[in-house]
C-alpha cells in the first residue's frame, strides 16, 4: 500500500537525537516531517533508569534549548507543567535523575505530531527524485510506503558483546540491567564487568543492596586504573560546535589519533560517583575489610562459559600476564555499545563512499556521501564518531546537529549556530 504524501524529511527512530529534531521542526512552516520507530512510545534506555543515577550532562543540554530557549519542549518548561519548577530551583543542582530525563522526552514526545510509534522502517530506496520508505505498522501489520526528500538516520546503538561470550540469561548487560537485577540479588555471586560510568552505577546500586543479600560482590575492568571523568571547564569545551568544525576537517588518520588522546573526556566515571562508591566501602570498613566485596583492575574478561548452572569466568591480569578463573552465579556487562547500522544501508555499501570498512564518510553538514552526488540527502545521526569526533554521541551537541540538518533541509539559516563560542581556539588565526 501506498501514501501519497511528499515529505520534506522522515526521520527513521526516535531516540532523544531525533526526537530533539522533531521538536525543532514541529511548528516550522513550509517543511514537513515524520518520525517512525518500531517501539510503543519512547523509553530511553529503560535498562539503566537507576534510583539516584544522573544524566552526565547538564539539564540545559535538553533537546531544544541550545537551539531554542524559549521553546515549549524545553526541560524548564516540563518541569514547570509538572509543578516541579520550585522543587527544582531548590534542588540547586545542574545535572538531573535519568529516570526524570526519560520522562521529559516521553512528555516531548507525546506532543509531538510527527512521531509515530509502532511504525518499523523495513527499507528505504531511491527512485531518483525522492527516498521511497516502507513502514510496517506493528499494530496492523500494515506495510506503507511514504515518499520524502531527504532521510534522517537516527537508529542509535545496540549492546555491544563481545564472541568469546556465551548467551546466557544469567548473562546481563547494563542494557537490560533492571529486568533481571531481582535475580541478579537473589544470587550467591555477581561479576561487573566494565570501568565506564554504567559500570559504576550497577556496581554501587549492588553495595548498596548487599546488606540485604548474601552475594559476593567483585568488579573487574581491563582499564589500569578506576578513572574520572574529565569535567574541567577548559577541557569539556570539545563539546562545542567550534571543536566539532576543527575536528572534521582533520585528515581521518589525524580524526582517529584524536579520539585516542580524548579518551578521558569520553570514557570514565562521574567524580560524585567514585565518592559515592568510596565512601560507601569505607563505612563498611570500620570493623574489618568486607571479604564479600572485590574490586580489581588490569584484568581482562576474557570468556564466559555456563557449566552446569554456573558460570566460569576466565581472566588475566594483563601486567602480571597471569591468567585465573572464577566462578560466579550472574555476571553483569558493561561493556557499552555499538552503531546499529540497518541492513538496508549494508545494502548500498558499494554507493557509498567509505573511510574504513565499517566507517562511512560523512560531510560536514551529516550528510552520507555518495559516490555518485544526490540532490535528496540522508543525514545520519548515528556512527559518527570517526567523521564529528568525541561529541558525536554526547548529548550536547545533538541540538547543533540538529540545527545544521535543518538549515540544510530549508536552504537557508533558521538556527544560527553560535561560532568562536568558547574561549579555546585550535588553530592560529590565519
Amino acid at each position: 500500500m501506498s501514501k501519497n504524501e511528499m515529505y520534506d524529511l522522515i526521520g527513521i527512530g526516535v531516540g532523544p537525537f531525533n526526537l530533539g529534531l522533531a521538536a525543532l521542526m514541529d511548528d516550522l512552516p513550509n517543511i514537513t516531517s515524520v518520525f517512525f520507530d518500531k517501539e510503543d512510545g519512547f523509553n530511553w534506555h529503560p535498562g539503566m533508569l537507576i534510583e539516584q543515577s544522573d544524566l552526565q550532562v547538564p539539564f540545559i543540554a535538553d533537546l531544544v534549548t541550545f537551539a531554542d530557549p524559549t521553546s515549549q519542549y524545553s526541560f524548564l518548561n516540563y518541569v514547570h507543567k509538572q509543578n516541579r519548577l520550585f522543587q527544582f530551583f531548590f534542588y540547586r543542582r545542574f545535572d538531573i535523575p535519568r529516570r526524570e530525563y526519560n520522562l521529559y522526552a516521553r512528555w516531548v514526545s507525546e506532543k509531538l505530531r510527527n512521531c509515530r510509534f509502532q511504525s518499523e522502517v523495513i527499507s528505504v530506496s531511491s527512485n531518483g527524485d525522492a527516498y521511497e520508505v516502507k513502514v510496517r505498522h506493528t499494530d496492523t501489520k500494515e506495510v506503507f510506503t511514504y515518499l520524502a526528500k531527504h532521510i534522517v538516520v537516527g537508529t542509535g546503538s545496540v549492546p555491544f558483546i563481545p564472541d568469546s561470550i556465551e548467551k546466557s540469561e544469567h548473562v546481563v548487560h547494563t542494557s537490560d540491567y533492571l529486568r533481571a537485577a531481582k535475580d541478579i540479588k537473589d544470587s550467591a555471586s555477581v561479576v561487573v564487568v566494565g570501568s565506564g560510568q554504567s559500570a559504576a552505577e550497577v556496581f554501587y546500586e549492588l553495595l548498596e543492596d548487599q546488606k540485604h543479600h548474601q552475594y559476593t560482590l567483585t568488579w573487574y575492568t581491563r582499564s589500569a586504573i578506576f578513572s574520572q571523568l574529565e569535567s574541567a571547564k577548559m577541557g569539556q569545551e570539545v563539546f562545542s560546535p567550534d571543536y566539532v568544525r576543527y575536528f572534521h576537517g582533520l585528515p581521518y588518520e589525524k580524526r582517529k589519533e584524536a579520539l585516542e588522546r580524548l579518551d578521558s573526556v569520553r570514557n570514565g566515571v562521574d567524580k560524585e560517583t567514585l565518592i559515592k562508591i568510596y565512601d560507601l566501602l569505607y563505612n563498611r570498613s570500620v570493623e574489618g575489610r568486607d571479604s564479600k566485596i572485590i574490586i580489581q583492575p588490569l584484568t581482562e574478561v576474557n570468556t564466559i562459559k555456563e557449566e552446569k548452572g554456573s558460570l566460569t569466568v576466565s581472566c588475566k591480569q594483563w601486567e602480571k600476564e597471569e591468567e585465573f578463573t572464577v566462578h560466579v552465579d550472574k555476571v553483569v556487562l558493561a561493556t557499552g555499545y555499538k552503531p546499529h547500522i540497518p541492513q538496508w544501508i549494508w545494502d548500498k555499501k558499494d554507493e557509498i563512499q567509505w573511510e574504513s570498512e565499517k566507517e562511512f564518510k560523512v560531510d560536514e553538514k551529516f550528510r552520507l556521501v555518495w559516490k555518485e552526488e544526490r540532490q535528496h540527502h540522508m543525514y545520519i545521526s548515528t556512527n559518527l564518531e570517526h567523521s564529528h569526533g568525541t561529541a558525536a554521541t554526547n548529548l550536547s551537541l545533538a541540538v547543533m546537529r540538529n540545527q545544521t540538518i535543518i538549515n540544510d533541509v530549508a536552504g537557508k539559516e533558521i538556527y544560527p549556530i553560535q561560532k568562536d563560542a568558547i574561549f579555546q581556539q585550535f588553530m592560529p588565526n590565519a
